[in-house]
């Protein structure tokens, strides 16, 4: 099974500006999540961003960097513009990992290739069982449900499914976490669908959620989904979650 890596690396962040450049023990965020996913197995990894400074920076630990536009308004975007310019055939499987993931699991990467190329699905992603009741009723925490055969029924910021017995009594203690998935925002395509997805005409579902992945639905594409084999620690969004990742990694060396 062959497959390659994409880390999209935007500059801009508004709550940790130069976000990919955030110094971790000596190195640049980027360059963790880039050997996490070396150690995948990948055949490629790319790093695609927007910027000179990230060009420039990830310049110094790989040649694989892409400069794309800075008008894309999604990473989807980004992505098909990278398949582009690596002239993909349309069967390649592309991983779009996040680049403020440095805690990234390498065996995720190859979970989610192999669940792709296991199936006649456009696209697959992982998720992780809920164990935090205020993760349930936390919009930020994107839910995901899935039917028999794995694919994805519908992703929501609600807390899905919902609980009838338990949620309508407004009763916490009774809700079984057990029930609940989040989706975890790594994704595998067939670079083919990449172009395709953004061919499709947008969803409302997709706009009252703000989550792009229900266009995919939307249209009668499947999704499939499974539980990520390896743990998903957050990503990194503030100057808190940097330094929670600079403790972590300081504790295991």
């Amino acid at each position: 099974m062959e497959f390659v890596v994409v880390i999209p690396a935007r500059y801009a962040s508004t709550r940790l500006p130069g976000k990919p450049l955030a110094d971790i023990l000596g190195k640049p965020m980027l360059q963790y999540v880039y050997e996490a996913a070396l150690r995948s197995g990948a055949k490629d990894v790319y790093i695609a961003t927007d910027h000179p400074l990230v060009f420039d920076a990830a310049k110094r630990f790989t040649d694989n960097v892409l400069m794309t536009k800075d008008s894309h308004q999604s990473g989807t975007e980004r992505l098909a513009e990278v398949v582009d310019l690596l002239s993909l055939e349309k069967e390649t499987i592309v991983v779009n990992v996040q680049g403020d993931e440095p805690l990234l699991a390498s065996e995720n990467v190859v979970q989610v290739a192999k669940l792709l190329h296991d199936s006649d699905a456009p696209m697959a992603t992982l998720s992780v069982d809920i164990h935090d009741i205020d993760e349930v009723f936390n919009p930020n925490a994107v839910k995901v449900v899935s039917n028999a055969k794995n694919n994805a029924l519908y992703f929501s910021r609600a807390s899905i499914p919902f609980q009838r017995d338990s949620m309508l009594n407004l009763d916490k203690n009774a809700v079984k976490l057990e029930a609940f998935q989040r989706h975890v925002g790594i994704y595998a395509y067939r670079a083919g669908f990449i172009k395709e997805y953004l061919a499709l005409p947008v969803s409302p579902l997709e706009v009252l959620e703000s989550l792009e992945q229900l266009r995919v639905l939307y249209h009668g594409y499947d999704i499939k989904v499974q539980k990520a084999n390896f743990p998903v620690h957050a990503g990194v969004d503030t100057p808190e979650d940097l330094q929670k990742v600079i403790d972590y990694l300081s504790n295991a060396v």
